[in-house]
């Protein structure tokens, strides 16, 4: 039997309104014991993501755990792509049992999750597998995570694929967001975001409009 192929795009792949961004315990304190992914490498990672959920216009919450006593602020490379959002400081290591962040999932009422921060195997398995229970189908950003070792990170990553979770990567999520260069309301915003964040990618777009003025549309 045959199959026709059509040009629409997978039933997996993320639209900026269908899913909700969490980004948790991007604080210093969490940050001085990560390991397993270079502190500038995951500081331009979430900044990467935090621009690009707020260009597109996603849903997202920023959450912190004992902010004032312990943990410190959050990155500014998130907060300032979020002016004036506030932070939803916590006591649990599970975002998922903290009972104002829930409200917040609530309120907003989107099927998808898509997590990001620190550490990966606790802060993030816990409201993966957590979402996942209850029904969500969860996203998580690997390297806008990190944890104490790669041993820890991989582990975790692991755990979460294997309970359904779907793995990806920062420019990743920024292209899924635009998806077709034809889109023209996007195109600034998605190149612009990947020349400052998107490393060897960035200086290639750079590279092409300065020297071609190239358009991909």
């Amino acid at each position: 039997m045959s199959i026709q192929a059509t040009p629409v795009p997978g039933a997996t792949l993320l639209k900026p309104q269908d899913h909700t961004l969490v980004m948790i315990d991007f604080q210093s304190q969490m940050a001085f014991a990560t390991k397993s992914i270079d502190a500038t490498l995951l500081r331009n990672n979430a900044a990467l993501v935090a621009q690009s959920a707020a260009g597109f216009g996603v849903s997202t919450i920023l959450t912190t755990v004992a902010e004032k006593s312990f943990s410190g602020p959050m990155f500014g490379e998130i907060t300032e792509a979020f002016p004036g959002q506030a932070m939803l400081d916590r006591t649990s290591m599970n975002t998922w049992e903290d009972a104002a962040v829930i409200a917040r999932i609530n309120e907003i009422g989107k099927p998808r999750i898509v997590l990001a921060g620190l550490w990966t195997g606790v802060c993030i398995v816990g409201p993966a597998l957590s979402a996942i229970d209850q029904g969500f189908e969860v996203y998580v950003i690997a390297d806008a995570c990190g944890d104490i070792s790669t041993e820890a990170h991989d582990r975790a990553m692991d755990r979460m694929v294997q309970a359904g979770a779907r793995p990806m990567t920062s420019l990743q999520y920024l292209l899924e967001l635009q998806r077709d260069w034809a889109r023209a309301e996007t195109y600034e915003l998605t190149t612009g975001i990947a020349r400052r964040w998107g490393g060897a990618y960035g200086l290639g777009v750079t590279y092409a409009k300065t020297m071609f003025n190239a358009h991909e549309g």
